[in-house]
C-alpha cells in the first residue's frame, strides 16, 4: 500500500424497527448521519415516528488515511430489497436485537436466515438492547438459540446510545475479522 492511499472498510448493521440501528451509527459516526427516515405509516408507527426506508450512513475515520463506513439496513422485511445492496462490499455484520420486542428469538432466526449467505461470507457480531427495559430472555439464552441455529457469534448486551458499548461492538467485529488487528 503506498503512503496515500486510503483504507476503507464497510461495517452493515442491521435489526427489526426499534433495535437501536440509526442511534447506534449516530453515536459512533465522526460526521453527521445521512438517514432516510420517513413518518411511519404502518404498524410501525406503534413504536416509533419514524422508520428507515433506505439506509443510514455514518463513518468512523481512524487516523487520516482509513476510513469505516457504516450502513444501517432499513428493518421492514418490505425494504429488503436494500439489504443485498448495502452488504455488498461489507466486510461483516452487527445485528442489533431488541429485547423487549414480544419474540426476539423469532427475530434472531429471521434476521439469520434473512443474511445467511452474507454471514457464510462475512462475519457476525450480535447487540442486543433494551436489556434495561426487559430481562429475559437473557444473554445466555441467545447464545442457545445461535447454537441451536448452529451459527457461531459473539453476543454483547448493548446500549445503542452509548459510543463505549457500539464501539465494542465494532472492535469485537473487525477483530473477528482480523485477530492481529489493534483495537
Amino acid at each position: 500500500m503506498s503512503k496515500t492511499e486510503m483504507i476503507n472498510k464497510k461495517i452493515i448493521f442491521t435489526g427489526p424497527v426499534g433495535a437501536g440501528k440509526t442511534t447506534a451509527i449516530q453515536t459512533m459516526s465522526d460526521i453527521p448521519i445521512i438517514c432516510t427516515n420517513e413518518e411511519a405509516s404502518d404498524m410501525t408507527k406503534d413504536r416509533k415516528p419514524q422508520t428507515t426506508v433506505a439506509m443510514d450512513y455514518g463513518r468512523i475515520n481512524i487516523g487520516n488515511k482509513e476510513k469505516i463506513h457504516l450502513y444501517g439496513t432499513p428493518g421492514q422485511e418490505r425494504f429488503s430489497f436494500m439489504w443485498d445492496i448495502l452488504t455488498k462490499g461489507a466486510l461483516g455484520l452487527i445485528l442489533l436485537l431488541d429485547n423487549s420486542r414480544d419474540n426476539p428469538q423469532q427475530d434472531l432466526r429471521f434476521y439469520l436466515q434473512s443474511f445467511s449467505k452474507f454471514i457464510q461470507e462475512g462475519d457476525l457480531i450480535i447487540g442486543v438492547t433494551r436489556m434495561d427495559e426487559q430481562q429475559t430472555p437473557n444473554i445466555n439464552d441467545y447464545r442457545k438459540w445461535l447454537k441451536e441455529f448452529s451459527v457461531a457469534a459473539p453476543v454483547f448486551t448493548v446500549d445503542a446510545r452509548e459510543r463505549q458499548d457500539v464501539s465494542s461492538l465494532v472492535q469485537a467485529l473487525l477483530y473477528s475479522l482480523d485477530p492481529g488487528i489493534a483495537a
